[in-house]
Formats: structure tokens, C-alpha cells, sequence
């Protein structure tokens, strides 16, 4: 082999200095080993295998931070419903007789309402009452559920004289078809109801059924000190059934300054049209009273 150029076993060529002997070939032999293993890497699991850095992530756009989550609006406060008081009013004597209408010139309305045959009706006029602060007069039939069963939501407006609560007898008969004592137990007893259920006096005034009356009967009535029998001028017509568009164009035609107007706690079309007889009540300018507003009695001075 010439000097100066071998090939070793491994594949390296180089310049050989001197005679090749066999410790030198083991020698370069090893050192082609070497450079071979380095070039392939270490095996799986070898301890002196070089650590290769990781390649470094791809870029990525910025992740914004979370946005902040709104907080919840706190929920609106109930309103609060109108406080009613009582108009301030130069008070009048009650009538000792019947009466039809409200005293002198003015902007009042009474608006009185009868019966109680249906329970949610009379449900339905007390939360009216408390939600928009309308004055009523309610004559009670004392034989209807209704009065007791709605004495609860009734109560606090009867106490404030928001509501009055005036006699309607107890079976609705007709006062001038029954004896001297017929027509004062009809009055006693619807008397007695509104007392205990309400712990307020209904005398003088009491709404003789269909306004149906004579000297008899006012005497008889006077003599336990139901003294002013309350009629109307204007009514809405709903004792019986009747549309809820012709009782407001009732109310249109009968609510009017100082009148006294009749409704009826039988039937639901009334309850549906709140809104629109409030509506007349406003435009109009009148102001609601109870008739203890009005008037001043031995009973309510």
C-alpha cells in the first residue's frame, strides 16, 4: 500500500505519518467508529445520548385575556303603591233620608259598588284599589263568601278609609215585602258580618235593594241607626252580565262631578276594563271619595 494515502475500514482516508502498525490501525479504527456513531446518533436509552433541543413552537396570534363578565343588573325595585289619602274636604252632615248625590260644586265622584256574588271579582276590586289608590264605597251583601274570603286583602284598605263598607242586607230581599223585624234582622245581621269581619261600623249607610223603599222601611232602618239610604245617579248596568265595552260607555256617560254611581261585584267583564274607566276618572279630573269622605256621622265623626 502507498504511503501517504490509505483507506482505513470505517470509510475515513487521510494522510497516514509512518508505518501502519496493527495498535495504530486499532486505533484509527476506533476513531472512525467514533465519528460514526456521532454522526447517526446514540442509540435509544444510551446514557451519554446528546440532548437535542426542542424545535420551538409555531407562532401563534395572541390570546386576549377573558373578557370580564358583566355584572348582573340588580332587579328594579318594586314600586311602591300610591299611598290614597282622604281629599281634604270641608265635611257635610250625612243626609237623615235618601240621597242621590254628592253635596255642592266639585270634581267627586262616588263610585259604589254592590253584591258580591262572584269572589274574584271582589278579589279583583280590592287589588285594584291598592294598586292605583281609587276610593270605593262597597255595599256588601252579607250572605256572599266573598266578604270573607277576601277580608284579608280588604282589611288594610278598610283601616286606611280607602274603602268603606256599607249595608246591603243579607239576603237581598226586597224591604218593603218583609215585617218591621224582617227588615232589621236583614240589616243586623249584614251589620254584625262587617264588624267582626272588618272591626268598623257601617252605620247610617245601607243601599236598600233594587232601591226599593218607603216611610216604613226608613223608619224601621232609622230605628237602628241606618239612617241614610244611598241610591245613585248613574250606574254601570252590570248586576246581571253585560259586555265590557258598554260598561265603559256607561262609565263614559254616568262618571261626572258629585254623582253617585252604582256597580256590581257579580260579574268578571268589569275587572277587564279597569284601566279604561280610570282612564275617564283622569281626564276628566274627577277625585274618588268613600262617603265618609263626604260626610261626617254620629258613627264616623
Amino acid at each position: 500500500m502507498a504511503e501517504g494515502s490509505e483507506r482505513i475500514a470505517g470509510g475515513v482516508t487521510g494522510p497516514i505519518a509512518g508505518p501502519v502498525t496493527r495498535r495504530t490501525a486499532l486505533g484509527i479504527s476506533a476513531v472512525g467508529l467514533g465519528a460514526f456513531l456521532t454522526a447517526c446518533g446514540s442509540p435509544p436509552g444510551s446514557a451519554s445520548a446528546p440532548v437535542v433541543p426542542e424545535a420551538p413552537a409555531e407562532p401563534t396570534e395572541p390570546v386576549a385575556p377573558p373578557a370580564e363578565s358583566e355584572p348582573e343588573p340588580e332587579p328594579e325595585p318594586e314600586p311602591e303603591p300610591p299611598v290614597s289619602q282622604a281629599p281634604v274636604l270641608d265635611r257635610v252632615p250625612a243626609p237623615a233620608g235618601p240621597f242621590y248625590g254628592l253635596p255642592g260644586e266639585g270634581n267627586l265622584l262616588a263610585w259604589t259598588v254592590d253584591d258580591g256574588a262572584d269572589s274574584a271579582v271582589v278579589a279583583a276590586y280590592a287589588a285594584f284599589a291598592a294598586a292605583t289608590g281609587t276610593r270605593l264605597t262597597l255595599f256588601a251583601t252579607g250572605s256572599y263568601p266573598a266578604w270573607a274570603e277576601n277580608a284579608e286583602a280588604l282589611r288594610p284598605l278598610v283601616e286606611s278609609g280607602q274603602v268603606q263598607i256599607g249595608n246591603h242586607t243579607w239576603s237581598h230581599p226586597n224591604l218593603t215585602a218583609l215585617s218591621d223585624q224582617g227588615i232589621i234582622d236583614e240589616l243586623q245581621s249584614t251589620h254584625d258580618l262587617i264588624a267582626s269581619l272588618y272591626g268598623v261600623d257601617a252605620r247610617p249607610y245601607y243601599r236598600p235593594p233594587y232601591g226599593y223603599f218607603d216611610d216604613r222601611v226608613l223608619a224601621v232602618a232609622a230605628s237602628i241607626g241606618y239612617t241614610a239610604p244611598t241610591m245613585w245617579y248613574g250606574s254601570l248596568s252590570d248586576s246581571g252580565y253585560l259586555p265590557s265595552d258598554q260598561i265603559v260607555a256607561l262609565a263614559d256617560q254616568w262618571f261626572l262631578p258629585q254623582h253617585i254611581v252604582i256597580g256590581h261585584l257579580n260579574f268578571p267583564p268589569v275587572t277587564e276594563v279597569f284601566p279604561q274607566l280610570s282612564q275617564i276618572i283622569a281626564a276628566r279630573g274627577l277625585t274618588t271619595v268613600t262617603l265618609n269622605d263626604v260626610f261626617t256621622s254620629e258613627f264616623h265623626p
